[in-house]
Formats: structure tokens, C-alpha cells, sequence
């Protein structure tokens, strides 16, 4: 470092931010540090041309005279409205927006050197009085810009001085100000201000901005503000945003809208209006701002500007006409509704007409509709029949049509057609599932029925990779045909939205600038907001009036329960996982709908974590099935009996268990006269084991084998819901870990060996591993409450007894939920199995297999 020539210690104190350190080194730093020119040019390399004096002004002890000439000189930028708020500061004056000493920390004598090098600059024309500063007068500029040309007291050509000739920058509210004067730009740019497109969206909305002082016709002054604007910058456009923004205030900004439109016949616009007006129209289809009465006033008079043939324009339209929710209702709805139709050049009506307005999740009260097919359209009672199965099968995927489907089955009695359309159309198993291979697939596949209002994905109603799966499952949807095109909303001219002009400029100037970072665009409970959402404000959810309305074992109740299953559907409010397995009551039984396997197969499948209800219900000793099929079945299973090797049927003989004695007989007094009671219960299907014996018939040994099985008999225990419930879920889980193990040697090979491989697991296998372990816990628990608190960790024993031709015994042990399928033996600990003795290896009977998995 001594070995260094002054120039290179000069460059590295340039590129510290604080180089005080540095220069407490060494004298010959300290020397360096000291030499006016490296002062000069370390404020010039590290803030710029344009700010260099600004900052330098704040370190005091750093300027002398020497300092303030080589930067004048350097070419550092110094305004008038510099020197005037520096002297302000100074003096203790007006500088408000100044937190910091700033210019306090200046020797007086350098400081009157810089007033007075300054003021020579401007040739001593410096005002200093109380609001006489330059950013006093471009402030008052701004607030005359909201009145007529002939009322502002601040013309242009004043401020035109301020940029020309005093060289202000006055960047902060520039954006602003080229909103009302574009000619400014030029002589701003050449004081340093760039100008950013980032700003673009913000300075047209300014311009198409309704004054709330000015009521007269302003369309012509703002087509001359965007043309010249674009001719000074062409950067400068109206994007589709804006324009979109104008057209939902066409009834309100009639003046923005007129400019708009003169701006599209002239050729200015980069994009067509009129495609632009249908693109609009198009987003309020399935959006709750439709139900409001100014923004269907804006929307009759856009469409009256810009008619259209386009399916989802008109359906839009007709909702206009017919959705009268909230509103009074007129003497003659009929003839009412008839002449807006007329006005809007809507007629005549179509039956495709009224399948899309009647499966709109806005339409909850049909008969208004149904009313007028029935008398303007001269439907028949067969066609309107038949007009209301079709849209109580479309209803169906609609979520929020609850009160529609339910005045609907009362009125036509469809109750048992809308069960049986249900289970035909909306059935799902893996096959209709995304491929396991896609992830992107899996994790945007959401189920037709019962979506989640509470996921912000399904508000809004907005596309996904897996509603390609959902419509090919289905078939052609409604949505197909009233979907709006995003592409054509995601040009290069920006995209468009709900939102009108004032709203977006209310949010643009309520957001804080020194914590933009920290706060929220949006507020979720924001009105605007609230009305882009795609369900009505009230609404009664398909799900929860089929579980009104079905038993919970229904085919039906299956159906929607799968679906809520898969998306999640456990919202707080309108909750339809917790009202399908509500919490039980003492004294007070509900009915639940049946949780299978098949459910958690399906997430599996998807990657999906179950919901916490699922494990909560297997945990209260839900019954176990595989699919909704086991008990759905009407038909009662046949047990068959297995038979191996060469042996005869009747050669085996049938033993049933002991356990179908009844507990009254055991116990009645032999001394009693009156005979016991024969009737009793009928003993659980599951109970009465059907124990196959192997004794040859009329031999030695056959008392032997008797006794034997009938100890083995009377140690019998049902396997429990929550065991088989484990043994299946440990199967999933052991699936999982294979699925993971192979994905992350697939991904190994691909790898490069020196970069670092992390493969995560999905939210199914990891909620799978940890709620396995608490029921697992769940069922040692009630095994201790049974056995008592010396119950090993896994006393289940899984016995079955095969038939084998071979000879010899064969003992094998296998871990908990192996294959073997027949029965359970309670046995503690370290004690064998079997008695000891000979009697199962003689060599003249066919030895059975006996198999304990642990």
C-alpha cells in the first residue's frame, strides 16, 4: 500500500462509502484525503453531476472554498431552488421537507463563499422571501392546472423559466406536471430529469383526469396533451389500461371518454377500441360489480357505442337486462325487460340465451327468466322442461348456485334426475386426474364441484393448467364458450381491468412513498376488490344444499364430498369438510359422510396435504373403506373359502367360533324351572370366524387339533377401524417413499456430481408421515386403556393360518401390515405362538403355515 501512487489511493477512497477509516491509516492517506480535488471528485464519482453538490453541501467539514470552485467548474449541476432552499436551511427558514443538518454543519465563511458564487450564476436575481422560492411557484402551478386556461394565476411560460433559465430540476412532482403542460419535458430532460415509463400509466390518468372545479367540454385540450406528449417522447402512449379506466367512467368522465374516442378515429391509439371495449365487457360475465346499477348504466353505453356480435358480450348484455336482485321490482317486468332489449338490439332471444343466463352464478331467481320464455318466447312446457335439465346438470359445477338448484328441484321435482346427473358427470378417479408426471398439472387442479371461495385463485375465477383436465373430463363447459381471451388482454399496450379511472388515481396517490415497499396495493376487504369477485355476496353453496337435501351415504353425497376433499374446501364461513363430518355431540348423534381410502389415494396422487378433519375423523373410529363402492353396495359380499393343493372339500370341516354364544346362557341358574331365553343378538358378520381344521376325519389326533384351534379361537379379536386405517395408511406411506426415492435417483443421474441435489418431498407425504405417528399413538393409547399399562407398543399380531403340502413347521415374522389378511391373535411380548408340543409337525398331517407380522 506505501508503494501506491497518490492517483490510486484517490480511487479507492472513491468507491468507499465512508472512508474515514481509510484515512486514519497512514499520514500519506491523511494527505491524500486532504487535497481539495480528490474532495471534489469523490462527491462527482459517487452521487453524479446532478446531485454531487447536493451531498457535498451535507458533509460541511469536508468543503472549503477550494472544494466549492473545482466543483462549479467539474461541471457539478446547482439550481436556483438549490441555493434558495440551502439558504433557507441556513438560516433556520422555511425547509420543512429537510430532516438532517444538512448545510448547518458548513463554516459560515465557506457557506457565504457559496451564496455568493451561486447568486453570481443567477446574476444576484435570488428571492428569498416566504413562498417566494421556485418550488412555491410550480407548487401553485400545480393546484391552477385543475381550472380552465383563462383562471390559472401560474402560466407555462413562468415555469418554463424555472427549468430554462434557473436550471430547476424539481423532479419529484414533474410526472405531474406533464399531465397539464407536456411542453416542460425538453427543458426538464436537459436539467437531468429522465423520464421512466414506469410513469407512463400515472401521467395519462392524470390527464384524463375529471376536475372537480371545470364542467366544461375539456376532450379537444386533452387529445392536444397526449399528441403532443407523444410526439416529445415517443415512449409515451396510451396503454390499455388507461383506456379501460376511461371507458368505465363513459356515463361519469364524459370528456375523457369523448377525447378517447376522438383520439381512435384519428389513429393515435396502438390498439383498435372497439376491440378493446369487448375485451372489457367480456371480464364482467362472471364479476359482482355487474349486479351494481352504475356500472350496468356504463356498460349499456359502451355497448351502444361499440355493438358487437361476440356470444359473451351479448350474455353480459342480457344479464344487464334481467338481473334485477335488490332492485325494485317494475308494474310490468315483461314489457320493461322487452323494451331494453329493444333498445339494446338484443332480439330475438335464443334458448342458448337462457342457458347461459340461468347458469350465471349472479341469476338466483330463475323464474323471472323462465317467465318470460314462457310468454314473449312461446316455449312449451316440454322445451322449458327440458331447458331446466340442462342447466340443473350445468348448475351442478357452479358453486355458489345453491338457492337456484334448490328452487328449481322444488318447483319440477328433480331431486333424484340431479343425484343421478351428479354421479354421471362429476364421478372422478385417478384416471381423470392430471398425469403423475406433471407437477405444474397437479398443483393447479382444482375439482369441478365445490370449489374453495376462500383460495384467492378461485375468487377470481382466473385459469389453470388443470382446468384443461376439467373440461375434458366434463366435457364442452359453459365456461369454453363465455371465457374471456387473456392473451389479448396481455399485449404489449398493458392489460386491462374492472377498475375506473378515479380509483386507480386514488390508489396511486394514498400510497406513501418512503414505505411503498411495506404496504398493500390491494386491501382484501377493499370494496373495489370485493366487487371483482366471482360469486354473489350472499349465496348458498351446491355442496351445502346437496348435504340438506341427501343423506350423507348417498351416491350424490360421495360425489360432492370427493371433490370438497380435493379442493379443500374449509373455508371458516361457509365450511363444506366440517359440515360434512360435523363434531359429535353427547346424546346427540349426526350423520357423517364416510371417509374412504380412495380419498386419500386421489391426494396422493395430486401431491396434496389431507385436511386435518380426515385424520380427526379416523381418530373417533370413522369405519374403514376403500371407495365410496363398499358401502354404497346393496349387494351383501360372499365369503369364499380357499382351497390349496389336491385336498377335497369335504375333507375340511367347519368350526365356528366360540364367540357366538350367548353371554345370558353362560351364566343362567341350572336350578331354575323356567328355561333361559334362547333369543339374543345377532353376533357381528366380522365376529363369526369360519376356522378351517386340517384333521384328517376319524383320526387319532383330531380331539388334539380341536382343542387346539379352540384355544387359538377364544384369543381371537376383531381388527379394529383405526388399525386397518393404520396398516393401509402405512402401505400410502411406504408408496410415497418408493415415488420419492425413485424421483431423486432420476434426478441424481441428470445432475451434475459437483452441484448440490435437494429433492423436496410433496405436502401429501409429509402430512401422511407425521399424522401417521399420532395415530398410531392414538390406537397404543386405547390398547393400554384395554390391556393395561404393560400393552407392548404393537400387540396386534396378524395370524393366518395356509395350507401347505409341504412338511414341518414354518414361523415367519414380517413388519406391521404385511399381506396376510384373516385374522388377529392377542399375544404378550416374548411368548410363542403356538403351544409347544408335536401336534402341528406330525409328518402325517399337512402342516399349516403360520405367519405372525408384527
Amino acid at each position: 500500500m506505501q508503494r501506491l501512487c497518490d492517483e490510486v489511493i484517490a480511487l479507492i477512497i472513491h468507491e468507499l462509502e465512508d472512508p474515514t477509516a481509510l484515512t486514519l491509516v497512514c499520514k500519506r492517506f491523511h494527505q491524500v484525503s486532504r487535497d481539495p480535488y480528490v474532495r471534489a471528485h469523490y462527491f462527482l464519482a459517487r452521487y453524479g453531476r446532478i446531485n454531487a453538490m447536493f451531498w457535498a453541501l451535507g458533509r460541511g467539514k469536508l468543503l472549503n472554498e477550494t472544494v466549492i470552485d473545482i466543483l462549479f467548474n467539474s461541471g457539478a449541476h446547482v439550481s436556483r431552488y438549490l441555493l434558495q432552499v440551502a439558504i433557507h436551511h441556513f438560516y433556520r427558514g422555511n425547509s420543512h421537507f429537510i430532516k438532517t443538518p444538512w448545510v448547518r454543519s458548513i463554516y459560515p465563511s465557506v457557506f457565504s463563499y457559496f451564496q455568493k458564487v451561486a447568486a453570481e450564476m443567477f446574476d444576484n436575481e435570488v428571492p428569498v422571501g416566504k413562498h417566494e422560492d421556485d418550488g412555491s411557484k410550480f407548487h401553485a402551478f400545480l393546484k391552477d392546472s385543475r381550472h380552465s386556461l383563462q383562471m390559472r394565476e401560474k402560466h407555462w411560460e413562468e415555469i418554463r423559466d424555472l427549468f430554462q433559465r434557473y436550471k430547476d430540476p424539481l423532479m419529484s412532482q414533474l410526472p405531474t406536471a406533464l399531465a397539464f403542460e407536456p411542453r416542460l419535458l425538453p427543458y426538464a430532460e436537459a436539467n437531468g430529469f429522465r423520464m421512466e415509463t414506469k410513469y407512463r400509466n400515472f401521467v395519462f390518468r392524470k390527464m384524463f383526469e375529471k376536475p372537480p372545479l371545470n364542467t366544461a367540454d375539456r376532450s379537444e385540450e386533452i387529445v392536444c396533451r397526449v399528441r403532443e406528449l407523444k410526439r416529445l417522447d415517443p415512449r409515451m402512449f396510451v396503454s390499455r389500461t388507461v383506456a379501460a379506466e376511461v371507458c368505465m367512467e363513459a356515463k361519469l368522465n364524459e370528456s375523457a371518454y369523448r377525447a378517447l374516442k376522438i383520439l381512435d378515429r384519428s389513429g393515435d391509439l396502438l390498439f383498435p377500441l372497439p376491440t378493446l371495449v369487448t375485451d372489457l365487457i367480456k371480464l364482467f360475465v362472471k364479476s359482482r360489480s355487474i349486479t351494481n346499477q352504475s356500472t350496468t348504466n356504463n356498460l349499456r353505453q359502451l355497448y351502444s357505442d361499440f355493438p358487437t356480435g361476440d356470444l359473451t358480450v351479448r350474455t353480459v348484455m342480457l344479464l344487464t337486462v334481467f338481473l334485477c336482485d335488490g332492485l325494485p321490482q317494475p308494474p310490468s317486468p315483461l314489457a320493461t325487460a322487452k323494451s331494453k332489449l329493444q333498445n339494446l338490439n338484443l332480439l330475438p332471444m335464443t334458448r342458448q340465451d337462457l342457458v347461459f343466463m340461468l347458469t350465471n352464478p349472479f341469476i338466483e331467481k330463475p323464474q323471472y327468466i323462465l317467465d318470460y320464455a314462457r310468454e314473449e318466447m312461446d316455449m312449451s312446457v316440454k322445451a322449458i322442461k327440458d331447458l331446466i335439465h340442462e342447466v340443473v346438470v350445468l348448475c351442478l359445477g357452479v358453486g355458489s348456485k345453491g338457492r337456484t338448484l334448490k328452487r328449481l328441484t322444488e318447483l319440477f321435482g328433480l331431486k333424484e334426475f340431479v343425484a343421478e346427473a351428479a354421479v354421471q358427470h362429476y364421478t372422478l378417479s385417478i384416471a381423470d386426474l392430471p398425469p403423475l408426471e406433471d407437477e405444474q398439472a397437479c398443483a393447479a387442479y382444482e375439482a369441478p364441484l365445490c370449489p374453495d371461495y376462500s383460495n384467492t385463485k378461485a375468487s377470481r375465477g382466473s385459469s389453470s393448467a388443470g382446468s384443461t383436465y376439467q373440461r375434458s373430463f366434463n366435457g364442452p363447459s359453459n365456461a369454453e364458450h363465455l371465457g374471456v381471451n387473456e392473451a389479448s388482454g396481455l399485449s404489449s399496450a398493458g392489460t386491462i381491468g374492472q377498475d375506473t379511472l378515479s380509483t386507480m388515481i386514488r390508489q396511486d396517490e394514498m400510497t406513501p412513498t418512503r414505505s411503498r415497499r411495506r404496504s398493500y396495493y390491494y386491501n382484501m376487504y377493499n370494496n373495489d376488490v370485493q366487487a371483482k369477485l366471482n360469486y354473489p355476496l350472499d349465496f348458498v353453496q351446491v355442496g351445502k344444499w346437496v348435504k340438506d337435501t341427501y343423506p350423507p351415504d348417498s351416491p350424490i353425497m360421495a360425489v360432492f364430498f370427493t371433490h370438497a376433499v380435493i379442493n379443500n374446501n374449509s373455508t371458516v364461513s361457509k365450511t363444506l369438510l366440517h359440515s360434512y363430518l360435523p363434531t359429535p355431540e353427547p346424546n346427540c348423534p349426526v350423520a357423517r359422510v364416510p371417509i374412504t381410502l380412495k380419498h386419500f389415494k386421489l391426494l396422493a396422487h395430486l401431491g396434496r396435504a389431507p385436511n386435518f378433519c380426515l385424520y380427526h375423523e379416523i381418530e373417533l373410529g370413522a369405519e374403514f373403506y376403500f371407495s365410496e363402492e363398499d358401502y354404497l353396495s346393496k349387494q351383501t359380499p360372499v365369503v369364499e373359502t380357499r382351497q390349496h393343493g389336491k385336498h377335497k372339500t369335504k375333507d375340511v370341516k367347519k368350526e365356528t367360533s366360540p364367540a357366538t354364544v350367548s353371554h345370558s346362557l353362560c351364566q343362567a341358574d341350572p336350578s331354575s324351572s323356567t328355561p333361559p331365553r334362547t333369543s339374543r343378538k345377532r353376533p357381528r358378520r366380522s365376529t363369526v370366524v369360519v376356522v378351517t381344521s386340517y384333521a384328517i376325519v376319524e383320526s387319532d389326533d383330531e380331539n388334539a387339533m380341536v382343542t387346539v384351534m379352540t384355544m387359538q379361537a377364544k384369543k381371537r379379536r376383531v381388527e379394529s377401524n383405526l388399525q386397518r386405517w393404520i396398516k393401509h395408511l402405512s402401505a400410502l406411506l411406504t408408496e410415497e417413499q418408493r415415488k420419492y426415492k425413485e424421483k431423486r435417483r432420476r434426478l441424481e443421474r441428470i445432475t451434475p456430481p459437483d452441484s448440490k441435489l435437494r429433492v423436496n418431498k410433496t405436502e401429501f407425504h409429509k402430512s401422511l408421515a407425521t399424522h401417521l405417528r399420532s395415530l398410531r399413538k392414538v390406537d397404543h393409547d386405547k390398547r393400554k386403556q384395554l390391556y393395561g399399562p404393560d400393552a407392548p407398543e404393537k400387540t396386534t399380531v396378524r395370524f393366518a393360518v395356509e395350507a401347505s403340502a409341504e412338511r414341518g413347521p414354518v414361523h415367519q415374522a414380517s413388519g406391521y401390515g404385511g399381506n396376510a389378511a384373516y385374522g388377529n391373535l392377542q399375544c404378550d411380548g416374548n411368548r410363542p405362538l403356538c403351544p409347544p408340543g408335536n401336534i402341528l409337525t406330525r409328518p402325517a398331517v399337512p402342516t399349516p403355515q403360520i405367519r405372525c407380522d408384527y
